[in-house]
């Protein structure tokens, strides 16, 4: 059996494989149980090791959860479809509404948040603000849950001269969020860069998102810039890629 560049796969990846199409054809439903190591085992005709392999493979790819005891499960989550371009636009958070609004009917909660002024931003946020030597930045760090499960982590670095007093420096940045806000200071964003690219995560990542350590994350940087061209916001994401569909959407 081969994949679809024409790889031979090993046979823990061949019933990796079979399995996730029994999932994806509907045999297997949001919270049921799949066959065990060793009836995976005897039904392949594999060592247990094999097996084991094959089941960490959904789990990587997150399919599945396994709990000691209790076997793996389907989980009964529907990625949430991140529109790229739709989100951004300024009849979006210009008229009160999140960004979110236009990903899904779901919303995600933000369950935890710090806001603070930080004296040694990184040097890249540095550079892209074009801040001075010593000017300090607002940091907000959010995590965000979908459906009790963890699914990005966020750090939005903002210069503190622009934002001091605001709303930006509470946790609730109130209707439209941080750009409504900007707009308010006269700041309004008017042009976007996102950046994207895909790595494995560090310990501290996958702990915060509470997923396997072997599981990529899609690392997303998105600059605002003003009317002037001004960088005003760098937004760096953490997404788990098993909790997304990126969606872009645009005429040619």
């Amino acid at each position: 059996m081969t994949d679809e560049t024409g790889a031979q796969l090993t046979k823990a990846q061949q019933i990796a494989a079979e399995l996730k199409a029994a999932i994806e054809r509907g045999d297997y439903g949001p919270g049921d149980r799949l066959p065990g190591e060793n009836a995976l085992a005897t039904q392949y005709e594999v060592a247990s090791l094999t097996a084991r392999r094959a089941l960490k493979i959904l789990r990587t790819e997150g399919l599945v959860e396994t709990k000691r005891g209790a076997g793996a499960r389907v989980i009964s989550f529907h990625p949430i479809r991140r529109r790229g371009i739709q989100r951004l636009a300024r009849g979006q958070w210009g008229s009160g509404k999140t960004v979110w609004s236009a990903d899904d009917r779901r919303a995600p909660d933000v369950d935890q948040i710090t806001v603070l002024e930080d004296v040694a931003p990184p040097q890249h946020v540095s550079d892209v603000l074009d801040l001075a030597p010593g000017e300090t930045v607002c940091v907000r760090s959010r995590r965000y849950v979908m459906d009790g499960r963890p699914v990005m982590v966020a750090e939005s670095y903002l210069p503190q001269s622009l934002v001091a007093g605001s709303p930006i420096t509470q946790a609730d940045t109130g209707p439209g969020g941080i750009y409504a806000r900007l707009a308010d200071l006269g700041r309004a964003p008017t042009h976007f860069r996102e950046e994207i690219r895909v790595r494995m995560p560090s310990v501290e990542e996958a702990a915060r998102l509470a997923i396997p350590g072997d599981r990529t994350v899609i690392k997303l940087a998105r600059t605002a810039f003003d009317s002037d061209g001004r960088a005003v916001e760098i937004n760096e994401m953490t997404m788990d890629s098993a909790a997304y569909v990126l969606d872009y959407e645009f005429d040619a």
